[in-house]
């Protein structure tokens, strides 16, 4: 998706390093981690939600609001149970959807961007039954296109996946399209932003990023970014299209553009 425009692989990257927000924290998650006792859970959950109506009253309720128990939950997971943890991730979270409008995007309202086809949703989902969101970084010239609406089309398609979940699955595959990558096409401030969104506002929802047929040129770009995901660049694989063929896709399943 989205990776603005740089005409150097150089001093463009190390300024923009220098006003990027602090790297991510490094931690580990197990969704299926939970308290001794389903009671304890519970409990909690109760815990940030009294927390959350009494100290951030303004705060919208309703799915994805602050009394979501599902949400909650999950955010407590992400944060190993602690109650005030969760409670600060949880805000900024939920303030973020309301300021970003997540709940108004749809296909309308990201359609120009859209059609670019510089991402999509995946019609079929992985080996590891996992929605897929594909990247193709060559469609992506970022001066014609607004940041914003990068970043609108990109929370569109990740909302989209999480509603393709099937039961039991609680992760999506992140598929980038390297092939014919430029540094016209690489936008630090872009790809820090789409880890961002996953640590802050989709923890632990990405399971696995696919870095399909990087060229040379990408390759710092890499390591200029890597530094800054910390955990995430942990998630990172580079691969072959005959890996993703191979071991990720049926036949009948595969992407179209990985097919020829």
């Amino acid at each position: 998706m989205a990776l603005r425009s740089c005409h150097s692989l150089a001093s463009p990257f190390i300024n923009s390093i220098k006003s990027t927000k602090k790297p991510f924290r490094n931690c580990r998650f197990s969704v299926q981690s939970c308290m001794s006792h389903p009671n304890d859970s519970t409990k909690l959950v109760l815990q940030v939600k009294e927390k959350l109506e009494k100290d951030y009253p303004s705060l919208p309720v309703g799915k994805n609001g602050r009394d979501d128990e599902e949400m909650i939950l999950w955010f407590l997971k992400d944060r190993k149970f602690s109650v005030d943890e969760a409670v600060a991730k949880l805000t900024k979270a939920i303030k973020w959807r309301q300021e970003f409008s997540v709940s108004e995007l749809n296909e309308e309202s990201v359609k120009g961007v859209a059609e670019t086809g510089k991402a999509y949703l995946h019609d079929f989902l992985d080996i590891k039954g996992r929605p897929v969101l594909v990247v193709v970084a060559s469609k992506h010239i970022p001066s014609k296109h607004d940041h914003v609406e990068n970043e609108k089309l990109c929370t569109f398609l990740v909302e989209k996946a999480l509603s393709k979940l099937p039961p039991g699955k609680e992760e999506i595959l992140g598929l980038f399209d390297l092939r014919g990558f430029g540094t016209e096409n690489a936008d630090l401030t872009f790809l820090t932003f789409l880890f961002d969104v996953f640590y802050y506002y989709y923890p632990k929802r990405l399971g696995e990023v696919l870095f399909v047929e990087a060229p040379f040129v990408f390759k710092p770009f890499w390591q200029l970014v890597k530094p800054l995901v910390k955990h995430y660049a942990s998630l990172v694989k580079f691969c072959s299209v005959e890996t993703v063929r191979k071991e990720y896709f049926t036949e009948a399943t595969l992407p179209v553009n990985f097919r020829n």
